[in-house]
């Protein structure tokens, strides 16, 4: 490593290392909130263990002086088989949040997905020119302001919508309970007084947190205050959510739809019967339902009930780039990271996620040396070994 990069890059050498600084640096209540899952987050750490169950196998005798690294997806091809799933307030983490972590995943060659509770507009990120992008929505009570979403995203030219179907009602997530954490945050007199050793933060987030809103929500002659808005989302949500609202959806837009929060092999199939373009099996990272299974666990049966007709993602638990090729091996187009761009963010902004998308960057490219493979391609069933 060059002796001119900075202090953290030296210490930021896998993405374990970056939340370990990313906890230091943040105050805990937003620490808490961004890495924290729901209830006893029993689903939250399956989706990470479960993906140690799964061995790879390799070929050593295959040989791969070069690797790619490449995927095609929609017509496009990705410099990484990882893309930026969709985060709410990542403005939390470094100001323009989502900016910096979108000009990062361009920068890398891959895919950016805008989270509905952004603090940028959908329009300030198509602003930028940065693409692929994707954006991601809800089916609120008021379908007109869903409907209302589809038409802005499709005016920005965004190149695929994503609806989370997972989120009816928000997940009882205990950690952010226990904090006392509000939105915007508000901090104890205990939190205040270890402010100091989070100086970093409060200096570039102090300003910013009293205009800091969720720009998506904010209507003209409303208020437009983030504790005013977080409330109205959660009022929206809506836990009628049916296959009727997906195929409505679907009449409105165009281009990709993809369905983020797929577990059931069932649920997948009918999917791909109605006409969507890809899945995202997902569990929201752990922050809804508790005891749901590990994504990796699922993806085997999705990826058979869909039976190659569309592509199946993989979002949750993804460290490491050797998850990565776990999942490519068991069907996987594409993996999602979440969590760990905002640990990037937190760390050093755009710079910071840059630095996750080089570490997962390495970590593929080896494992594929180690494995005898120099397309991704190449992986599948035979190169995995389920422990047990």
């Amino acid at each position: 490593m060059s002796g001119s990069a900075p202090e953290w890059h030296r210490k930021a050498y896998s993405v374990a290392a970056m939340r370990a600084m990313a906890r230091r640096a943040l105050p805990r209540p937003i620490f808490d909130f961004t890495d924290g899952g729901a209830e006893n987050e029993y689903t939250l750490r399956r989706n990470e263990a479960a993906h140690a169950q799964y061995e790879l196998v390799p070929r050593s005798l295959r040989g791969s002086p070069a690797r790619d690294l490449s995927v095609e997806l929609f017509g496009k091809r990705l410099a990484l088989p990882i893309m930026i799933g969709p985060t709410g307030l990542s403005g939390l983490m470094w100001p323009q949040g989502e900016i910096a972590a979108a000009r990062a995943a361009a920068a890398a060659g891959t895919a950016f997905c805008l989270s509905h509770a952004s603090t940028c507009t959908i329009e300030d990120l198509a602003a930028t020119g940065i693409a692929p992008r994707w954006m991601q929505v809800f089916i609120y009570r008021d379908r007109g302001f869903t409907k209302e979403f589809v038409e802005r995203t499709a005016a920005s030219q965004y190149d695929a919508l994503v609806l989370t179907i997972d989120n009816q009602m928000t997940g009882n997530r205990e950690r952010d309970i226990r904090n006392g954490f509000t939105i915007p945050p508000s901090f104890s007199p205990l939190d205040k007084a270890m402010m100091a050793t989070k100086i970093g933060w409060l200096m570039r987030m102090g300003p910013a947190l009293p205009k800091l809103t969720f720009g998506n929500y904010v209507r003209a002659g409303q208020p437009m205050d983030m504790k005013t808005l977080a409330a109205k989302m959660s009022e929206m949500l809506d836990p009628s959510l049916s296959w009727a609202d997906v195929d409505w959806l679907r009449t409105l837009w165009k281009g990709p739809l993809i369905l983020k929060g797929v577990l059931h092999p069932e649920e997948a199939a009918e999917a791909a019967k109605r006409g969507i373009d890809a899945v995202i099996v997902s569990n929201h990272g752990g922050r809804q339902l508790d005891g749901a299974p590990a994504t990796v666990d699922m993806l085997p049966r999705v990826v058979e009930a869909i039976g190659g007709r569309i592509p199946v993602l993989l979002d949750g638990g993804i460290r490491r780039g050797a998850d990565v090729l776990k999942a490519r091996a068991l069907g996987a187009a594409l993996c999602l990271v979440a969590r760990p761009q905002l640990w990037g963010l937190a760390v050093a902004g755009e710079a910071g996620v840059a630095r996750m998308f080089d570490i997962f960057r390495r970590e593929i490219d080896r494992a594929m040396a180690l494995m005898g493979i120099t397309r991704l391609d190449q992986l599948g069933p035979d190169d995995l070994r389920k422990a047990g």
